[in-house]
C-alpha cells in the first residue's frame, strides 16, 4: 500500500511563505502527499500538485459561527479535505469526541477527504488508559473511503518525544481492529526517525508537524515513505 504523508503547518506560513515552500518542495513517486496550510494560505496552495486540506472544518453549512469555516466554503475554493480532532484543537479549543464526529460527517457529506486524529495524553498512558481512550475516540469516527485516521500520542506532539516503533505498531493495530482504514502516525516525526516508524506493518503513513515546514525536511520524510511503499 502506498504510504500517505500529510504535513500540518499549524499557525505557520502565510500565502507568500506557502508559495515559497512549493517552489522548493519535490516529492518522489510512490508516496501520497497532503499539505494542511492555515486558512489564509489555502487559496495560495490550491492548484499545486498535491491535495490541500484545511486544519479544521465546521459541521454547519452556514450560520452565526464566528471564526469557523464550512465544508462548502472549502469545496468552493478547491480544497480537497480537512483535519478534524487534532490534539491541539481538543486541548486548547474544547474539541470533543462528538464535535469531531460532526465535523467529519459534514466534511465527508460535502465530498471532502478527512484525516481524523486520535490519541492519549501522557497522564492517560501512565494510567494504563491508552486502549480505552482510543476505543472511545475511534468509536465515533464515521467509516468512509475518504476517511483516514491519524494516531497522535498527545505527549509526543511538539515535545520532541516520539513513541517507540513498537508503541506505534500496537496503537495502530488496535485502531485498525476497530476501524478499517489507513492509519497515520503523528508525533515528532522527523527525517531521522521516519523510516523506522513507517516500517511498522500497521503504520500507513505519517502526520508531520514541525518537520513539514521545511521543504527539504518534508521531502526527506516523503522519500523514506516511498522507499517502503
Amino acid at each position: 500500500m502506498t504510504k500517505l504523508i500529510a504535513g500540518n503547518w499549524k499557525m505557520f506560513k502565510g500565502p507568500a511563505e506557502t508559495l515559497a515552500f512549493f517552489d522548493g518542495f519535490e516529492a518522489p513517486d510512490g508516496v501520497d502527499v497532503v499539505l494542511c496550510p492555515p486558512f489564509v494560505s489555502l487559496e495560495a496552495a490550491v492548484g499545486e500538485e498535491w491535495p490541500i486540506y484545511a486544519q479544521s472544518v465546521h459541521w454547519a453549512a452556514d450560520g452565526a459561527f464566528t471564526g469557523e469555516i464550512s465544508a462548502q466554503m472549502l469545496v468552493e475554493i478547491g480544497v480537497a479535505g480537512a483535519l478534524v480532532g487534532h490534539s491541539e484543537r481538543r486541548q486548547l479549543f474544547g474539541e470533543t469526541d462528538d464535535t469531531v464526529r460532526r465535523r467529519a460527517e459534514a466534511a465527508l457529506e460535502a465530498g471532502l477527504g478527512v484525516i481524523a486524529c486520535v490519541g492519549e495524553t501522557e497522564t492517560e498512558r501512565e494510567a494504563g488508559e491508552t486502549e480505552a481512550v482510543l476505543r472511545r475516540q475511534v468509536a465515533v469516527i464515521p467509516k468512509h473511503e475518504r476517511l483516514v485516521i491519524a494516531y497522535e500520542p498527545v505527549w509526543a506532539i511538539g515535545t520532541g518525544k516520539t513513541a517507540t516503533p513498537q508503541m506505534a505498531q500496537d496503537a495502530h493495530a488496535l485502531i485498525k481492529s476497530l476501524h478499517e482504514t489507513r492509519v497515520l502516525y503523528g508525533g515528532s516525526v522527523k527525517p531521522d526517525n521516519a523510516a523506522e516508524l513507517l516500517s511498522q506493518p500497521a503504520v500507513d503513513g505519517a502526520l508531520v508537524g514541525g518537520a513539514s515546514l521545511d521543504p527539504d525536511s518534508f521531502a526527506a520524510i516523503c522519500r523514506a515513505a516511498a522507499s517502503l511503499s
